[in-house]
């Protein structure tokens, strides 16, 4: 735009420090510019549609994008801090059984300042400093790659928001080849596999990424993940009662996580993907014995927004049904 490179330092400070959504708030640069930027760029805005509040301080955001699609974001309060759970993409195509956010397929993906719009609004929604993150939302974040690298590479620029990346946690199903090319990034975040199966027979009837990619080799993926990048991975297990918390399926886990760089981490299923699917607390707190017996390091996650429904999908969902009896 042959502007003097130090209005770049400026433009960069306003959307990534001050967290502008609009040129016009950018008052140490020239009116001129700001017109100029207005009519030849946009800022990747999202807007609050609706919250809810869950007791024990987890907050739920439904935000609208420019083109009148929603995603979920939602904010968890622990002692260290609020942890946000963003979105990556507008549905998804990835198919899991057990996931409202698939249904109804891919609509788009998000762009890297989509994803970004989602922590600096919380941000100032809640009036206090995102954290970490995590990219476990709605969508998969591999399958929106550049898009995803980029955020990671925005939100963790010392001159920006300067997110540490130890603080940044993104989750796949399984896309093996994109898991490897994030592994050669050596971005210093954390690699989560959502595995919920030891074996391809199980996996295969809830996710069907496991059509493509076996899990062997998705563990595979994760394990070469951990070498590249000297990082420990995190293995996501949805707890299903009577049907993966058996003593088998422990003996299978076990002799494909044993002597990884790894970490277990064990969720109750949440019923409302099927209701044909379920489990408790002390369901998982079960199986977590049976792999500690077994030497795998093994935690269950702690549960938050249970009373307003904060798995992903659901809000998004309850918008969509509401805008088709509306129109």
């Amino acid at each position: 735009m042959n502007e003097p490179k130090f209005r770049a330092k400026q433009l960069f400070d306003w959307l990534h420090v001050k967290m502008a959504t609009d040129f016009s708030e950018m008052l140490n640069l020239p009116k001129s510019l700001r017109e100029k930027l207005g009519n030849e760029h946009s800022i990747a805005k999202v807007s609050e549609v609706t919250r809810q509040e869950s007791r024990d301080g987890t907050v739920k955001f439904l935000y609208e994008l420019v083109d009148g699609n929603t995603v979920e974001t939602v904010a968890m309060d622990y002692e260290r801090g609020i942890s946000l759970c963003v979105s990556t993409e507008v549905g998804c195509r990835m198919g899991c059984r057990f996931c409202i956010s698939t249904r109804g397929g891919l609509v788009r993906r998000l762009s890297a300042g989509e994803i970004l719009g989602q922590v600096y609004a919380s941000s100032k929604n809640l009036g206090k400093r995102i954290n970490s993150v995590v990219m476990m939302g709605i969508g998969e974040p591999l399958d929106n790659y550049d898009a995803s690298v980029r955020f990671i590479e925005l939100i963790t620029e010392p001159m920006g928001y300067n997110m540490a990346g130890r603080n940044i946690s993104l989750s796949t199903c399984g896309l093996v080849p994109e898991m490897d090319k994030l592994a050669e990034l050596k971005l210093p975040i954390t690699l989560s596999l959502s595995l919920h199966a030891a074996n391809d027979e199980k996996r295969n009837r809830n996710m069907p990424v496991n059509r493509v990619y076996s899990v062997n080799e998705a563990v595979g993926a994760a394990v070469r993940y951990s070498e590249r990048t000297g990082r420990r991975v995190s293995y996501e297990y949805a707890i299903i009662h009577g049907w993966n918390d058996t003593d088998e399926d422990a003996d299978q886990l076990r002799d494909l996580l044993k002597g990884t760089l790894s970490h277990l981490n064990l969720i109750p299923i949440n019923s409302a993907g099927d209701k044909s699917m379920h489990a408790t607390r002390d369901d998982a707190y079960r199986f977590q014995k049976k792999m500690l017996d077994r030497g795998i390091n093994t935690t269950v996650r702690r549960t938050l927004g249970s009373d307003i429904d904060a798995a992903c999908g659901q809000l998004r969902s309850r918008k969509i049904k509401a805008d088709e009896v509306t129109n």
